[in-house]
């Protein structure tokens, strides 16, 4: 089987993304590992719907404050600047439009850059979170997933199957395969993971995929 990135591999190259002065939102999953891989030197404002702001690298074991938890209850560092609020003013910074990007998780993204991450197919009880308002409240949406599901199905489709968190929201996704941008053709991907072709990875996809001259190997 062929070597595919490590959810820290593709969180490091979602990160490098970041840039100077951004105020970004990190969801639940692969998102969060993405405070411990801010580019050295770049001024970074991370952001919890939860309330803390300004937040940084995961905790280490004897730095655990249990007050300072991202969105996927994982305790984190609180930098010179960072503050804790109350989650009306952390959705009002989301609301606002405060937010210069979004990453998220996803189960299912399509060629229209509609989301799906919220209910899985067959699974009840489920109640709306707030993906809605981080989807469609930030500048960029940029989506980081596992490019197939465990049993090998696509997850870059032509269209959702699932129920959408938002439509047209999303600006890039990185998976264990590749960067793959959204544009009015659907995917185009930019990178691709060592070792794999595009016809290797356009049979893990059932959207088609776009490519602009060479593919550069995705390197972190």
């Amino acid at each position: 089987m062929k070597q595919r990135l490590t959810r820290e591999a593709i969180a490091i190259r979602c990160a490098a993304e970041f840039q100077d002065g951004w105020v970004v939102n990190l969801g639940i999953g692969i998102p969060t590992l993405c405070s411990s891989f801010v580019p050295s030197g770049r001024q970074v404002t991370l952001h919890s719907e939860n309330g803390v702001v300004g937040y940084g690298r995961l905790a280490f074991s004897e730095e655990v404050d249990l007050h300072l938890v991202n969105a996927g209850v994982q305790h984190v560092t609180l930098p010179p600047g960072g503050f804790v609020t109350d989650s009306a003013m952390a959705f009002a910074i989301v609301r606002g439009g405060h937010l210069d990007a979004a990453i998220l998780g996803a189960y299912e993204v399509d060629e229209q850059g509609n989301l799906a991450n919220y209910k899985r197919s067959g699974q009840t009880g489920v109640q709306l979170g707030g993906a809605m308002d981080v989807a469609t409240g930030a500048r960029r949406l940029f989506v980081v997933m596992e490019h197939t599901r465990r049993s090998g199905e696509p997850r870059l489709l032509k269209n959702c199957t699932l129920p959408v968190t938002a439509r047209g929201a999303v600006t890039k996704v990185f998976t264990d395969l590749g960067v793959f941008e959204i544009n009015n053709e659907g995917f185009l991907m930019t990178e691709i993971a060592p070792g794999w072709t595009v016809e290797e990875v356009q049979a893990c996809t059932e959207a088609k995929l776009s490519v602009r001259g060479d593919v550069r190997e995705l390197l972190v």
